[in-house]
């Protein structure tokens, strides 16, 4: 009879033991992947100033040497002017050259503002994206009722005045399709300075955003490799001070830096913050009972349970963007 090797759940339990060799391993497959596999001669990263992309542009810098690694920053005209100045810190940190492409005009010819801004006005005609700041967010938890996040729309003024509405489905969707063209206008630029150098694209998503579906397939979810994609947030940010990533980068709070008014990822997708998350994340995938992480995070059972029924349905309705094409149709 085999005895269960299960390790006692506690608060600490999603901490990596031994940082350095985790991150060892992580760049030796990088090596392995990149160079052997893929045949490719180094590394692009999309390069924003935030934790998970600065994490992995600091284990390409240290698998391939910073000469064969190229950050590209990608802002528009809604980003966080401190994403660029932080971007920039993070490549002079780790000695990698990087390069700036502005998607404004690439996004502005898809439309994408336009076909935002529209929805939005059919949410709030007075809207003028002049002078009112835009962001969507999560109105309803769902975390202790078991029914599914409920979004609505922010209006913000220049004198900082703000409106809030519930978000009928069709807006949000239209909303949501138009923002998605910065993440994959984002990708076609890697692909093309990955491909002019003969380089691999590495992708920035951490577990959370995989497993959860807090990406845009063929958009920040198309790449060669995602040399974090098993690590929980807190394991990024281990990581990170091992790296010795900038210490601004460590502190800053994770947003979206999507829209054009401030937005934390919390806000937006996760509805708890990180540190909670992947406690409860850990147990909810490891086969903890709802009792047994109840007991530790001094919470309700009932509470634990309807977090994990979120988290099991934003697995099963994001399986989609997880899929690769169907291709089985005929023959074999």
């Amino acid at each position: 009879m085999t005895m269960s090797t299960k390790r006692p759940f506690t608060k600490d339990i999603i901490l990596l033991d031994n940082v350095e060799e985790v991150t060892n391993k992580i760049i030796q497959k990088l090596q392995q992947d990149v160079l052997h596999n893929l045949k490719r001669l180094g590394a692009v990263v999309g390069t924003s100033g935030g934790i998970d992309s600065s994490v992995c542009l600091a284990l390409t810098a240290k698998a391939f040497g910073p000469e064969k690694v190229l950050g590209i920053i990608m802002p528009e005209k809604d980003s966080n002017q401190d994403s660029e100045m932080l971007a920039k810190e993070l490549a002079a940190t780790f000695k990698v050259r990087t390069i700036k492409e502005d998607i404004t005009s690439a996004l502005a010819g898809f439309r994408c503002y336009e076909r935002r801004d529209d929805a939005v006005r059919r949410v709030f005609p007075e809207y003028d994206p002049m002078t009112y700041k835009m962001k969507i967010g999560i109105k309803q938890t769902g975390l202790s009722n078991n029914l599914p996040p409920v979004f609505s729309l922010t209006i913000i003024d220049n004198k900082g005045n703000q409106e809030d509405k519930i978000l009928p489905v069709k807006e949000y969707l239209a909303i949501v399709a138009a923002s998605n063209f910065k993440q994959r206008s984002r990708m076609s630029m890697l692909y093309f300075h990955a491909e002019a150098l003969h380089y691999a694209v590495v992708g920035t998503p951490n577990k959370h955003e995989q497993e959860q579906g807090f990406f845009v397939k063929y958009g920040d979810g198309g790449a060669d490799v995602m040399p974090i994609g098993n690590l929980y947030k807190t394991q990024v940010y281990q990581l990170a001070k091992y790296l010795g990533v900038p210490k601004g980068i460590i502190e800053r709070t994770p947003t979206t830096d999507t829209y054009s008014a401030e937005q934390t990822q919390e806000e937006f997708f996760f509805q708890l913050p990180y540190g909670l998350m992947d406690i409860y994340w850990y147990g909810f995938e490891n086969g903890y009972s709802a009792e047994e992480v109840a007991g530790v995070m001094e919470e309700s059972t009932d509470q634990v349970k309807a977090l994990f029924s979120n988290f099991e349905r934003k697995k099963r309705t994001t399986d989609y963007l997880r899929m690769s094409p169907v291709r089985d149709y005929y023959g074999s």
